[in-house]
């Protein structure tokens, strides 16, 4: 499988309110940028749509490293929340709805048709692609604002 690394970012200004996210997608050379904005969502809403939409730009199964700083999503992942949560009919441990839960069963139907890591870097750190993301992110949700 080839191995492609996937660099996220979502960004929001209010949390609701306008918000945009971008994907970049680098395999070898190559490099495909995926974002888009939105009058009103959330800040989470927005780095799992980047996840999301980088993994669909895949054509074929991937070796893929996700590379965010999205707490939220990569500890989903990582701690074992999304199969808990999906285990328990979409429920946290403290038996509320789960947030979000198209975009975390979107997310799992994805993650089954590719081999995916996800590696959490701290944001505003000076990690290029991830400031790429964010820029582009920006960028989209201020059509709306």
């Amino acid at each position: 499988m080839d191995t492609v690394f996937l660099y996220t970012d979502g960004a929001c200004s209010g949390n609701p309110g306008p918000g945009g996210f971008c994907a970049i997608l680098k395999y070898g050379e190559y490099e495909k940028i995926i974002s888009a904005g939105f009058e009103s969502t959330t800040n989470n809403r927005m780095e799992l749509s980047a996840v999301i939409e980088g993994l669909k730009a895949l054509k074929r199964s991937c070796n893929v490293t996700v590379v965010s700083d999205s707490k939220y999503v990569c500890d989903a992942i990582n701690q074992k929340w999304l199969a808990n949560w999906k285990q328990k009919g979409w429920k946290k441990s403290d038996g509320k709805a789960v947030l979000n839960p198209e975009l975390w069963q979107e997310l799992d139907n994805l993650l089954q048709k590719h081999s995916v890591t996800f590696q959490w870097i701290k944001g505003h750190a000076g990690h290029p692609e991830n400031e790429r993301c964010d820029k582009i992110a920006v960028q989209e949700y201020q059509k709306y604002v």
